[in-house]
């Protein structure tokens, strides 16, 4: 369920913001669509694994304020993530 950590660091180089970034919204924004994305697979073949169903909602709700967060701060930026993630179809 979990990423592994090159694929963490591909995600981290793809979406940083400078050169020594591991931390921008951007960065945790992608990290955990990518954790959401893996537990959703997971949980369509175990649909009784409820307590990995509450990470994910603690994850979404997580990304959530990121999103908001981005979105108040700088628009162009939040609009640009959107795009890439395929986000808000």
């Amino acid at each position: 369920m979990a990423i592994t950590q090159e694929r963490k660091h591909e995600l981290i180089n793809e979406y940083k913001v400078h050169e020594n970034d591991t931390g921008s919204a951007e960065v945790q924004i992608a990290i955990l669509t990518e954790e959401i994305n893996n537990l959703n697979n997971h949980l369509q073949s175990h649909k009784k694994d409820h307590h990995s169903r509450r990470g994910l909602m603690k994850m979404v709700g997580r990304r959530r304020k990121l999103l908001k967060y981005l979105r108040e701060t700088e628009v162009q930026r939040y609009r640009d993530l959107i795009a890439k993630l395929g986000l808000r179809r």
